[in-house]
């Protein structure tokens, strides 16, 4: 007797992000018992106590949450820049290259790219001085702002560690500049360095973080700054669309994320063995510092779809194959992963 034979195909190993993770049992619990209250006619709860948690942890005064944090990122700058305003930042930073140019658009700044001459995602404080300007005739340029990234995604997630963070927004201070940290993997950074976030933001005038990004919520991350900074970000984030009802449901979320920071040292040992794994193979990729490992191919289009065949998700960022580990994925995932690339041949 004859019968169909059911041909099954394995799950795709998703490396494409640190976002694709999926709230788990507890945290889903924790959203569905949320104290809530609308946030816009008042103050959520639940929602102030992550803002509370989240000032505390970056030791700065206020914090506000926001659905992204392009949105974040776009409020500082709307907050920090006069139309006409330079900004400065690392080359490949997100707010240059991945919020589709609101910076510009919405926040009326000039961006302006500086090289990493310190190594990947790294800018020398020498640069930052050369284009702060100073005294310029009216016509020309105002810099206004420094905007910094740790860790820097484009940059394969390497780190900008305390002691050139301090030198970076001394230069800031010494020539005029306010200073806003993309700090979307803040968490990252902190956790590779044995240090707590604060230690990270030392001297800045704001700051974002992200709360999908590793830690597995669904969705948030929040600005911060000083009280006086997040009064107008809230005002600003309305103006964006931004304002939140229930957000206690998504806060408490947030919260539960909160707790797992520590847990981005297994994503960071996942990345390594990846790496390893990948250089073995004869795929030229460097000793991630953090969770992100990017891989030189000879046709970065051809290999993503001979991946995405084999199972194996990523995507392309600066030329290379971009593969980010995080907490949905088991050291298993790693070995597998592995195997179909070797298939490939």
């Amino acid at each position: 007797m004859w019968c169909d034979r059911i041909v099954t195909t394995p799950a795709p190993i998703d490396l494409r992000s640190d976002t694709v993770t999926k709230p788990d049992t507890r945290m889903r619990e924790a959203m569905a018992a949320a104290e809530v209250d609308d946030d816009v006619l008042g103050h959520d709860p639940t929602m102030r106590r992550l803002e509370e948690r989240v000032a505390e942890l970056l030791g700065v005064e206020a914090a506000l949450w926001t659905p992204s944090g392009s949105m974040g990122n776009l409020i500082a700058l709307v907050v920090h820049l006069r139309p006409g305003d330079r900004y400065l930042a690392a080359r490949g930073a997100h707010v240059l290259d991945s919020e589709l140019g609101t910076g510009a658009w919405l926040a009326g700044g000039m961006p302006e790219a500086l090289d990493w001459e310190l190594g990947p995602g790294r800018i020398s404080p020498d640069a930052v001085r050369a284009r702060a300007g100073g005294t310029t005739p009216y016509h020309a340029l105002r810099t206004a702002l420094l905007c910094l990234e740790n860790t820097h995604n484009a940059a394969g997630g390497t780190i900008t560690p305390p002691d050139a963070h301090a030198l970076l927004v001394a230069t800031a201070r010494d020539t005029g500049l306010r200073v806003h940290l993309d700090g979307a993997r803040l968490w990252h950074a902190a956790v590779a360095l044995g240090l707590p976030p604060a230690a990270l933001t030392v001297g800045v005038d704001t700051v974002q973080v992200c709360l999908s990004k590793g830690l597995g919520a669904p969705v948030g991350s929040l600005v911060a700054g000083s009280a006086a900074f997040v009064a107008e970000a809230r005002r600003v984030r309305k103006m964006l669309g931004g304002g939140v009802r229930q957000g206690g449901v998504l806060a408490a979320a947030g919260l539960v994320a909160l707790d797992r920071i520590n847990d981005l040292a297994t994503d960071h040992a996942n990345a390594a063995t990846l790496a390893d794994g990948l250089n073995e193979l004869g795929w030229p990729a460097e000793a991630p510092e953090t969770n992100i490992v990017l891989a030189e191919v000879p046709d970065v289009a051809r290999m993503l779809e001979a991946l995405a065949h084999a199972g194996v998700l990523a995507v392309p960022m600066s030329g290379k194959i971009r593969f980010i580990t995080h907490r949905d994925l088991h050291p298993t995932d790693i070995t597998e992963a592995l195997r179909r690339i070797k298939s490939i041949g």
